[in-house]
């Protein structure tokens, strides 16, 4: 008997797991829409605030070798039920215990892991099952949807804090509760397809760093991330900063956690344009006009806090599709330089690097909104958002000098 993605048209197929990604990620943007409240009520310095965040991508980063690189070896459905059950166990464990720094961090690292073994396991079931004529299409939606579900963790966190920030919490747990078993019941029970590739060891990247035009996506990927999760950390914070200069109520609808999540809801449009434009004019392409758009942008949003909330959120959404721009881009092109039997390995280090970038931003914003005069001064926003922008200016130059010495 047929399981169910064996009897799914391709979209239908993306559709499944694209839904799946939304319900494992409920409690992905909890802690960030929530920050200016638990930073107040624990009183935390904007630095260990950062830190909370940025240990999300620890538990990721520890986790990603095992759950990721697994795949090349055992059912992913089982690996994608696990992680289930660690981010609803993480999400449960805010709600019932959290009492300041150290058990939040524990508890973000949890949660952390479980986005370890639901998002490149997700795309890892993806593009075993994809049967349509451009699996990069596929991956643009799977990654596209990242954004989504980040908008709706936004979203539900920020409808239940006038309740209590714990049942923002326990909600976030629902979902990864549900995302598990779907995908388990939906999928063959087979381990991985299309590889007469031997095993290699789980932490052995040795054959992926030798792997040039894979490592370039990877690298180009690291970036990506440090600009991309440094700005959705602080982002309802800075929305929360500049309602505050302008003395502006916004209520549910337009207050700083919302404001973030309309942001993020238009990012699925841009990775996924963004991919299409890479799939006419270039990959190579497409990227150096992303990042260099992005890396201006950054230098220029934190400093626009005092102006008109319409101005600021127009400006912030700019950005954030530049950022957005070459997601999908970076994701399909290091899928397919993948070598056979080694995909499994490859997405655990694209992963590490890009969420170990992941890890660093957030604190990295928060240490240079402290140096350079605190949370109230719009100098130090605008300073921490272009520490953000820095590393794409970087990649792009690392780009360009590649091209010129490669063509002399």
């Amino acid at each position: 008997m047929k399981t169910l993605v064996e009897r799914l048209s391709p979209s239908r197929l993306v559709l499944l797991v694209c839904t799946a990604e939304i319900l494992s990620m409920t409690g992905f943007a909890t802690y960030p829409a929530l920050l200016p409240r638990l930073r107040a009520e624990w009183d935390m310095s904007n630095s260990e605030a950062g830190l909370i965040s940025g240990t999300f991508f620890v538990g990721y980063m520890l986790a990603t070798p095992f759950l990721v690189g697994l795949t090349d070896r055992i059912d992913t459905r089982r690996i994608y039920l696990l992680a289930t059950m660690l981010a609803c166990a993480g999400s449960l464990g805010f709600a019932l215990f959290a009492q300041g720094l150290l058990s939040a961090v524990f508890f973000q690292v949890l949660v952390g892991a479980g986005l370890a073994g639901t998002y490149m396991p997700g795309l890892r079931l993806l593009t075993d099952h994809f049967r349509g004529a451009v699996p990069s299409r596929g991956v643009a939606f799977y990654t596209a949807t990242f954004g989504l579900g980040t908008t709706g963790s936004l979203l539900l966190a920020g409808a239940l804090e006038p309740v209590g920030w714990q049942w923002a919490f326990f909600a976030a747990a629902v979902g990864p509760f549900i995302a598990g078993p779907l995908i388990f019941f939906s999928f063959p029970a087979r381990p991985p397809q299309g590889s007469d590739a031997p095993p290699v060891p789980v932490f052995d990247f040795r054959p992926v760093l030798r792997n040039r035009e894979a490592m370039g996506y990877i690298l180009g990927y690291a970036a990506h991330c440090w600009e991309l999760f440094g700005l959705r950390s602080w982002l309802p914070a800075f929305f929360a900063f500049s309602l505050g200069l302008t003395a502006t109520e916004g209520g549910f609808w337009f207050g700083a956690a919302s404001l973030a999540a309309w942001v993020n809801m238009l990012g699925p449009l841009a990775s996924i344009f963004g991919n299409e434009a890479a799939v006419k004019r270039g990959r190579r392409r497409l990227i150096l006009s992303a990042m260099t758009g992005s890396g201006l942008l950054a230098c220029l949003v934190g400093f626009s806090a005092p102006l008109p909330i319409i101005l600021v959120f127009i400006l912030t959404t700019l950005y954030f599709l530049c950022v957005m721009g070459d997601s999908a881009a970076l994701t399909a092109g290091m899928v397919a330089a993948s070598e056979p039997g080694r995909k499994g390995a490859a997405m655990a280090l694209h992963s590490l690097m890009g969420f170990g970038a992941g890890f660093l931003a957030p604190l990295a914003f928060g240490s240079v909104l402290d140096a350079a005069g605190g949370n109230e001064s719009v100098t130090a926003w605008g300073l921490a958002f272009a520490a953000l922008g820095v590393w794409s200016l970087v990649a792009v130059g690392l780009m360009v000098l590649r091209k010129i010495f490669s063509s002399s």
